[in-house]
């Protein structure tokens, strides 16, 4: 977002001569920072047009150096606030690389009392339209080498989801997106199996946390119902700014088909789900608003070939992406799966759902063409834990001042999410 620190860097570089911005790609500013709420072309088409510029260079990383050597500047022209935190390498570099001809590093005052993040923070009080919202997903998955989503189930974990990040290594890390799963939503609400709880209740329950958040929003159901009411489904979710639907062929969790008839039941499933993928994209009002397949638990029970092909299937059909959902398979399976997807002609991001049973780190799953990988139910589980432990401690000291000693004011707790 421009504001009045640019203009006034801008100001002093065009009194040393013509002057080209190098304008960071989307891919860039992803990779250190959140996504821009503008995409690259449309923050050239300002940039460009601010008094003062002469031209606009596209700068596909944080190191400055291979556009330094293109265009040799005389001068480079940029804020003081650089020499500590991400960037403060990045300086150095700079200034080593001028010494190669003669150039000069300029760093204008930082101006006191503008700040992104300050005026990010601002954004997210105010809030984001659905229109905003439902388009980032699509841009996240372009730009970012691995998208991280959370699942949310109430308010209180929306919260988390939305402030929740840690700084490493100079580089802020946080979730980029919010997943709402059947299975979570019946269990928050003490019922088990995805289908316990209707697609009207959810509804509601995703309109608290559209109301309380600003990332990205993907909806999983179980199959969607029949095709009327999947896309009646697909355009609520699309109006209310939600990004994605997830549809399956199985829980995900478990194996709900058994028997001689396997086979041929998994042929009729996935030709109703490449049904749905078709009826949907005519359904949907945007090219934003996606649809995305999960290959559950069954992978086990599917030759490998046969596996990869069905999920050949459901792209060529429009899914948008391939949702991986195997808790029971081996990290050595579900790589190899993964990358077998990555190879096929026609290729979709593939989006991997984090299993217990045997954790894969996400460096390993961006080596196999995986772009996203989701938390699917880590709050909840969490937090039943946490609430029996605090419970029995209550029982066992018969005093419920102490039992709870460790906890903070509610008051307390609601500043510490938005910290």
């Amino acid at each position: 977002m421009i504001h009045e620190g640019h203009l006034n860097i801008i100001n002093e570089a065009s009194k040393l001569g013509k002057v080209t911005i190098g304008l960071l790609t989307d891919e860039a500013v992803a990779s250190y920072k959140r996504l821009p709420y503008q995409n690259f072309q449309q923050r050239k088409v300002v940039v460009k047009n601010l008094k003062g510029v002469d031209r606009v260079v596209k700068q596909h990383e944080l190191d400055y150096r291979p556009s330094m050597r293109k265009y040799k500047p005389d001068y480079v022209v940029h804020g003081d606030d650089w020499k500590e935190g991400p960037l403060k390498q990045t300086r150095q570099q700079v200034i080593e690389t001028l010494k190669e001809w003669g150039g000069v590093l300029v760093e204008v005052p930082y101006t006191k009392g503008i700040s992104s993040t300050k005026l990010n923070n601002t954004i997210k009080e105010v809030g984001v339209t659905p229109d905003i919202r439902l388009k980032r997903l699509r841009r996240l998955l372009h730009a970012k080498k691995m998208v991280r989503i959370i699942e949310a189930h109430s308010g209180i974990s929306g919260m988390i989801a939305e402030h929740s990040h840690v700084w490493e290594n100079g580089v802020k890390k946080e979730y980029d997106a919010i997943w709402s799963d059947s299975m979570i939503d019946a269990l928050a609400k003490g019922r088990s199996g995805r289908e316990s709880v209707d697609a009207s209740s959810r509804l509601q329950g995703i309109n608290d946390l559209l109301d309380i958040t600003t990332k990205p929003f993907i909806f999983e159901v179980e199959s969607g119902g029949t095709e009327e009411q999947f896309r009646y489904l697909l355009r609520t979710l699309e109006r209310l700014g939600v990004s994605a639907i997830v549809i399956g062929d199985d829980s995900g969790n478990g194996n709900k088909m058994s028997g001689n008839n396997y086979s041929s039941q998994q042929v009729s499933l996935a030709e109703d789900i490449c049904k749905k993928i078709t009826s949907g994209k005519k359904a949907r009002r945007t090219d934003d608003f996606m649809i995305f397949t999960r290959i559950g638990s069954h992978i086990a029970k599917l030759e490998f070939n046969k596996a990869v092909a069905k999920a050949e299937k459901y792209i060529n059909a429009g899914a948008d992406a391939i949702v991986i959902n195997s808790p029971h398979q081996s990290k050595k399976e579900i790589l190899e799966f993964c990358k077998a997807i990555d190879d096929l002609e026609k290729t979709v991001p593939i989006v991997v759902v984090a299993s217990n049973q045997e954790p894969i780190h996400e460096d390993e799953l961006a080596q196999t063409g995986v772009r996203a990988v989701v938390y699917q139910d880590q709050l909840l589980k969490s937090s039943i834990v946490a609430m029996f432990d605090i419970a029995k401690e209550i029982l066992t000291k018969g005093n419920a001042f102490e039992a709870g000693r460790k906890l903070v004011s509610l008051e307390e707790t609601f500043e510490l999410i938005q910290k």
